[in-house]
């Protein structure tokens, strides 16, 4: 006990998922950590005491993929997600009110919107009109495309819409005249949104408060924040870590935050010592670098786009686009060699690959890094992993890489992905029941603010598998209340190299668990959408609480 007197959190159903003591009513806490369960605090004093009255309580949840930044910055951006802006008459509408409330020079920033559900992209002439002229982004849900104003295209230094050239990697729309309609699929998209990042400082901060004081509110503690430092692909730009220390020291940041470089601000360094060169971030900085409360983790690379945007790159054309297959956003020989430079540099990798052609090309790479500079338990990731054949369910789980697939895509975006696969390929759509059936460790995650980041929903989703428009998707992959609170817990942590320290409440582990409305692992499946967060711990510090916990 070390002398110091513990915190404990008393009257409670704990599931903790440790197969040693899978339940408990009381948790002593010392020092941000778990000293003991029941019995092990007998005797013991504590500065304080907190009492569940009696409610269910589970491991912090913590998502694998969670866009904090970007979350935050579209909670204080005009909300343009279908329930927000159902059709695009809508989505108009809201776009000239709001631009009635800016100066006439000030851009004008909207998101969430998606072509699935209002029955196509704006255009730029149409925003023209709506904005009277003042520049304007408009970002896709899914963050792979985005619709810029005439406006905006001068102020990137087009004149208009006539000059935008074509970049690798990237789709310009054009009309028959070949002008730009306004919309720019995957790295294209940096032809307008270099006109206003890298942000301010201040402004990162603020997006990072407000994705906090949400997060908090769904029983977050932990999550990996995936892409930061390389502005014209994900991320604000070099200071991005900077602003996340900030956000630490000025109590704007309460989860515990893992962030992935991209692996395009990765660079050779030069002589590392004996022969070697130094592959990565300057001053050796690398995966496991920091601490409990920020660290660095996995360095992430998109290979490729969207299944609702029709980017994703996939072994053969999209059923109402058939002579479209996707594309990749690099070029595939870069990809092998910057994947095994970074893995001989003892980097973590996380490859977005959501086609079945990108992850094809994803597995070859890691295979044969880690057959060129074999090393153990590397851990490299596949982000997404949406759509796979029976043989790379397979090949992932031999290889040891994690599959991070997004539960909460089903109910929000699956009627879109069915109308884009079809329904046969559906069926192999965003896979978790295969992905435990072959010994894969699966990881919890939303991809917020693409889908909602409620762990609650995604794991709702993660059992009952049914899309918005209530049709099944690919219902055989479906998995137990218990199997994705797994997934939200251990299985996440497993996925940063934690789960020593986090995912199961223990002695020893980090002090973070949340507090539910009803039992998550007893109520009936198509119910767990209605249980809501009565409260959140981290290390033994209360952040969130609607009245769950007193004392």
């Amino acid at each position: 006990m070390v002398g110091v007197p513990p915190r404990v959190e008393g009257d409670g159903r704990f599931t903790t998922l440790d197969q040693d003591r899978p339940t408990a009513h009381t948790l002593g806490v010392i020092d941000g950590r778990v000293a003991g369960l029941d019995d092990d605090l007998a005797g013991c004093t504590s500065e304080r005491v907190h009492d569940l009255h009696g409610a269910p309580a589970v491991p912090g949840f913590n998502d694998a993929h969670h866009h904090l930044s970007m979350r935050g910055r579209r909670l204080l951006q005009l909300d343009l997600h279908a329930r927000a802006a159902p059709t695009l008459d809508a989505l108009y509408t809201a776009v000239r009110e709001r631009a009635a409330r800016l100066g006439p020079d000030e851009w004008l920033f909207g998101a969430g919107y998606d072509q699935n559900k209002i029955g196509a992209h704006p255009t730029a002439e149409a925003l023209d009109r709506a904005a009277d002229g003042r520049p304007v982004w408009l970002e896709h849900v899914s963050c792979h495309m985005g619709v810029a104003s005439t406006a905006a295209f001068v102020r990137a230094g087009f004149s208009g819409r006539r000059g935008v050239p074509d970049l690798d990697g990237g789709h310009v729309e054009r009309d028959a005249d070949g002008r730009a309609t306004g919309l720019l699929k995957e790295t294209a998209q940096h032809l307008v949104t270099r006109a206003f990042r890298p942000a301010p400082i201040d402004s990162i901060v603020e997006a990072i408060r407000a994705g906090n004081a949400q997060g908090i509110t769904e029983g977050i503690t932990s999550l990996t924040e995936p892409g930061i430092g390389a502005p014209e692909h994900v991320g604000h730009g070099p200071a991005d870590l900077h602003a996340l220390h900030r956000a630490v020291e000025e109590g704007a940041l309460a989860i515990r935050t893992t962030v992935m470089p991209y692996l395009t601000a990765l660079h050779d360094a030069g002589p590392a010592g004996g022969g070697e060169t130094w592959f990565g971030l300057d001053t050796g900085l690398r995966t496991g670098f920091g601490d409990d409360r920020l660290k660095i983790g996995a360095t992430k690379i998109a290979t490729d786009g969207s299944l609702i945007g029709r980017s994703a790159h996939m072994c053969c054309g999209y059923e109402d686009d058939p002579d479209n297959s996707g594309f990749l956003q690099f070029d595939e020989e870069w990809l092998h060699h910057s994947i095994a430079e970074a893995h001989r540099c003892s980097w973590q990798v996380a490859a977005h690959a959501i086609g079945d052609a990108a992850i094809g090309v994803v597995l070859d790479a890691f295979e044969a890094a880690q057959k060129a500079h074999p090393r153990a338990d590397a851990r490299h990731r596949i982000e997404h992993f949406a759509v796979a054949s029976d043989r790379q369910v397979r090949r992932l789980a031999a290889l040891g890489v994690i599959p991070v697939p997004q539960g909460r895509f089903i109910s929000e975006i699956g009627d879109g992905m069915i109308t884009a696969l079809g329904p046969e390929r559906a069926e192999r759509c965003y896979r978790m029941r295969s992905l435990l059936d072959a010994d894969a460790v699966l990881p919890g995650s939303s991809d917020a603010p693409v889908a909602h980041g409620s762990p609650l929903l995604g794991i709702h989703d993660m059992v009952n598998r049914r899309t918005a428009g209530g049709v099944p998707l690919a219902p055989a992959e479906a998995i137990t209340a218990e199997q994705a609170l797994y997934a939200y817990t251990v299985g996440s942590a497993y996925a940063e190299h934690a789960e020593h320290r986090k995912g199961r409440l223990s002695r020893g582990m980090l002090a973070d668990f949340t507090v539910l409305s009803d039992d998550l692992l007893t109520v009936a499946p198509d119910r767990i959408n209605t249980l809501s967060v009565g409260a959140t711990v981290i290390g033994g510090g209360v952040v969130h609480n609607s009245g769950a916990l007193t004392g």
